[in-house]
């Protein structure tokens, strides 16, 4: 499944997690939080502007800085049954440092928001 990942600004760079502003994102679906350059922090679903701000304030995310910049995109999904199976598929896929329990369903494969 190709999925459409969110990017910021007219160049499309991949959004801060902590400069992001989330007040207009109104998205149910999955997202990744990584440090640039290095590894995958976390990933999730749901609704987006809910998890991230809560993302935001968890010091289980935010002791990754030290690592380079916490990163994030997400994609919108209209099916909300596969948000399991896409998070699934991102969690074995990027082995998350953060959030190691995933939905015990198959895991639906899909593009990630460097292969756009």
């Amino acid at each position: 499944m190709i999925l459409n990942w969110v990017r910021c600004g007219e160049d499309r760079h991949f959004c801060s997690l902590e400069r992001l502003n989330l007040t207009d994102t109104n998205d149910v679906g999955v997202y990744i939080i990584w440090c640039s350059g290095d590894r995958v922090v976390r990933v999730g679903q749901g609704d987006i502007r809910e998890r991230l701000s809560e993302h935001r304030r968890d010091n289980n995310i935010l002791r990754h800085r030290p690592r380079g910049e916490l990163l994030v995109s997400w994609a919108s999904l209209s099916d909300l049954g596969l948000c399991g199976k896409v998070e699934r598929y991102l969690g074995d896929a990027l082995d998350p440092i953060e959030g190691g329990r995933f939905p015990d369903v198959a895991p639906t494969q899909v593009n990630l928001p460097w292969e756009d």
